[in-house]
């Protein structure tokens, strides 16, 4: 606790000096950044700098951490809590009470709580750092910055055919999508296409092996089913009543031959220049028709589906939400498949906040293109799963992970095993 003070004293200088406060003079810290995870964080009100201490709505930083917060009226007290049994910890904060408490110990505040405008307002260092996070101060840009600390999160890895370099990182996720099979040109489900096909054995290693061992490890295996609309065949395929029906036997027997545990699809295009309404509704209607098939096969099913800021707009969160077990969002490509540019933070910002208005959180998980991202972008972006508390993350794809962004992943997220 002493470091602790000796960091927010630090802090409070540092604010002290920019901003002129003196104490007990409360300024408005509009020209205040605050950055969780390297991207804004916005307040449901204006935070306030107090003595050079940071001062921040109460309710916007906990849900924000996933810290659960009750407000008692009558003791003018906030209880915040994060974890399970011995490992939870307990801090409650009194309004204008200088005072604290961590676990049932007293500990001393730089400012006491305040109410203003209706929201009650705490100190940002004291409270994130209770929970695991870090915080620092920018001195030069007013930004103060926070690290949220590791989330155990769900995690899919995409498995394709260069993806060997990786493939004892199976066991550590919850899925692992397996890209080897598509419907082609001609609307046939196949194993054997030029990109999408069932890999060559590495010795003793052979995609039955990968499978069972990927199921042995508690990991769901999914056979990922890739097709794209690129000169409308996929349309064709979704709007023709014969062709769903023998695509959707075919892929359904094929997860069995191969005992995966679920089917993807990878429906790409959808939308672009066609109805969009019939679009949807052939697309909804194709899904249903594969839920009640892979129900009855005891299959899970999963839809990796473009967002809904993209220029597809053939997809329907709200319908295909319900009838699937999990959607991940395909929130990358914005700039061009070819871009290897991380993707614009604010456009994946978007494209979650839009889909959480059509489907649950706790079936939504945020693709991340490992392509275009880097070890300081991909910390953003897992930043944004664990914000909104999303169900998880989806790594797109195994085998061009380098070192440092692996690093990266592992100190953001905590993975099964």
């Amino acid at each position: 606790m002493k470091k602790l003070g000796a960091f927010v004293l630090g802090i409070s200088v540092f604010a002290a000096t920019l901003s002129g406060s003196y104490p007990g003079r409360a300024e408005a810290a509009a020209s205040v950044k605050i950055l969780l995870d390297g991207y804004p964080l916005s307040f449901s009100g204006e935070p306030i700098v107090i003595k050079g201490t940071t001062m921040v709505p109460f309710r916007s930083i906990s849900e924000a951490l996933g810290i659960t917060v009750t407000w008692n009226q009558a003791q003018k007290s906030i209880t915040a809590v994060k974890g399970e049994g011995d490992a939870a910890v307990h801090v409650k904060l009194t309004l204008d009470n200088p005072e604290a408490t961590v676990n049932g110990s007293p500990v001393k505040l730089a400012v006491a709580p305040k109410s203003q405008q209706g929201n009650t307002l705490i100190p940002l260092s004291f409270f994130s750092q209770q929970f695991g996070a870090k915080v620092g101060w920018d001195q030069a840009t007013r930004t103060v910055s926070i690290a949220s600390p590791q989330k155990k999160m769900y995690t899919l890895g995409f498995y394709a055919i260069s993806s060997f370099s990786d493939a004892a990182t199976i066991p550590s996720f919850n899925s692992i999508s397996f890209g080897w099979s598509r419907i082609d040109e001609n609307g046939k489900f196949t194993m054997q296409g030029s990109d999408f096909r069932l890999p060559s054995s590495a010795g003793d290693i052979t995609p039955d092996v990968l499978v069972q061992g990927a199921a042995e490890a508690n990991t769901t295996p999914y056979l990922m089913v890739y097709s794209s609309d690129v000169k409308g065949e996929l349309t064709k395929i979704i709007e023709d009543q014969t062709y769903r029906e023998q695509a959707i036997t075919d892929m359904v027997q094929a997860a069995a031959d191969y005992n995966f545990q679920g089917i993807m699809l990878d429906f790409e295009g959808l939308g672009l220049t066609t109805d969009k309404e019939l679009t949807r509704s052939s697309f909804n209607a194709f899904v249903k028709e594969l839920a009640t098939a892979t129900k009855a096969a005891n299959l899970k099913l999963s839809l990796a589906l473009h967002p809904l800021n993209s220029s597809y707009k053939g997809y329907d969160y709200k319908t295909l939400g319900q009838l699937a077990d999990e959607i991940v969002i395909m929130a990358y490509n914005y700039e061009g498949g070819g871009s290897k540019k991380p993707e614009p933070v604010d456009k994946v910002n978007e494209a979650i906040t839009l889909a959480l208005k059509e489907t649950d959180k706790s079936k939504l998980i945020l693709g991340l293109n490992m392509d275009n991202e880097d070890e300081n972008s991909v910390n953003i972006l897992i930043g944004l799963a664990k914000r909104y508390d999303l169900k998880g993350i989806g790594l797109w794809r195994l085998g061009i992970i380098n070192k440092n962004e692996w690093n990266t992943i592992y100190n953001t997220v905590e993975f099964k095993s």
